[in-house]
């Protein structure tokens, strides 16, 4: 049920966004539209402008007594900016034009052109200052200009919307199916803890009727890795508590357990605990997972015989372990990819171990991973690097 309800829920957020985009849309429509409108009602301003200029030159030459409403209009209809020139392109008079523009007669003819393609130039002829034709060039109102570039800007606005939605879309249904494996893995944490118990019940009693010890004592430690798996399920998704512990002894308890357990053809080497210890901050049980994945990657690459190799070093302020195998390498091209979810080389697996490793290393312990060197055919070290501590 909770599933469903997801997926219910994602539905909705489709469905929202799209109406948001649809009535984006018709916003811009409208906008468009009423940009257009204004822009005619802008034309039909600017003829009745110029047709009183016309009647104002006429009775101004005239001497006669000019009409107070065709003075308003000539008065009143200044904040579009424009240039009157004569025949030749001679400033005669201009309105909202910056000086330096007017004085620059490069400058000047460029201002020319700019009105001419905002809006076609017209001509008129009157009888102030002199009995001649003029040319009235003329640009935007500063509320045509707003509004001509008010739907870019919506555009604009519109596209960072879906780019926003699509990243918390995407963050959102990454963290729904988080929460389901989070899930999944607690439940399987609690279902696996029951038969583990009652197996180490069972081994007891196998002791006390003179079983081979050493058998019991391995299959012990069986149980007990099997302990540690189940406590790493049940961190999944809890805060991830990190202590100063020695990076030797914790590598080393992965180490030893794999010693009786790798191919006889495979030999294993480890130097750390024959060297001075060196501390780290370390959720033990999942920092061992990561060791434990990346020795049975390296296992896997070397198909049952080779060399495995986990060596420690340390600087002042780091702690370096180094997996190495003389398996079948990684091309160059994929070194990155290996910790990507589901990459893998292996005819069978997910391809989750490698990531797991990279989340647990980077996200909870703030160190780094990745591939040290790599050859095809020659085999693969892979790095682990941690901040050093002092005590």
């Amino acid at each position: 049920m909770k599933l469903s309800g997801l997926k219910i829920s994602f539905r909705s957020r489709i469905v929202v966004i799209v109406i948001g985009v649809v009535l984006a849309a018709l916003s811009l429509v409208y906008t468009y539209k009423l940009a257009d409108i204004l822009r005619q009602k802008e034309q039909n301003d600017v003829n009745l402008w110029v047709a009183a200029m016309e009647r104002v030159s006429r009775e101004a030459f005239g001497n006669y007594l000019v009409d107070p409403l065709i003075s308003h209009i000539v008065s009143t209809h200044n904040n579009i900016p424009f240039i009157i020139t004569d025949e030749n392109l001679e400033l005669v008079m201009s309105n909202r034009i910056d000086e330096d523009i007017l004085e620059d007669p490069e400058r000047f003819r460029h201002k020319l052109n700019e009105l001419t393609e905002e809006n076609t130039p017209r001509t008129v002829r009157l009888m102030w200052p002199s009995n001649r034709s003029h040319i009235i060039f003329y640009g935007r109102s500063d509320l045509l200009t707003a509004l001509y570039y008010f739907p870019y800007v919506q555009w604009l606005i519109i596209f960072i919307f879906l780019i926003f939605t699509y990243i918390a879309l995407q963050s959102t249904k990454q963290d729904e199916q988080n929460r389901v494996w989070i899930g999944l893995a607690k439940e399987t944490a609690h279902q696996l803890g029951t038969p583990i118990s009652s197996l180490l019940g069972w081994t007891e009693v196998l002791r006390s009727m003179d079983v081979d010890g050493a058998a019991l004592d391995e299959m012990n430690k069986d149980l007990q890795h099997l302990m540690k798996i189940v406590e790493r399920f049940s961190k999944i998704g809890s805060e991830t508590e990190l202590s100063p512990n020695s990076v030797n002894e914790v590598v080393g308890e992965t180490v030893m357990y794999f010693r009786k357990r790798v191919p006889r053809n495979v030999t294993l080497s480890y130097n750390g605990l024959a060297m001075a210890p060196v501390k780290a901050n370390m959720n033990v049980a999942l920092f061992e997972w990561v060791v434990e994945n990346l020795m049975k990657n390296s296992l896997d690459a070397m198909q049952g015989q080779g060399e495995l190799e986990v060596h420690l070093s340390s600087s002042e302020r780091s702690v370096y372990i180094d997996v190495s195998d003389t398996g079948k390498g990684i091309a160059k091209s994929n070194w990155k990819r290996i910790f990507e979810p589901g990459f893998t080389t292996k005819t069978r697996g997910w391809g989750l171990g490698l990531s797991l490793a990279r989340r647990i290393v980077e996200d909870y312990h703030h160190g780094k991973i990745a591939v040290a060197k790599s050859e095809v055919g020659r085999g693969t070290t892979i790095r682990i690097t941690l901040k050093r501590i002092f005590e």
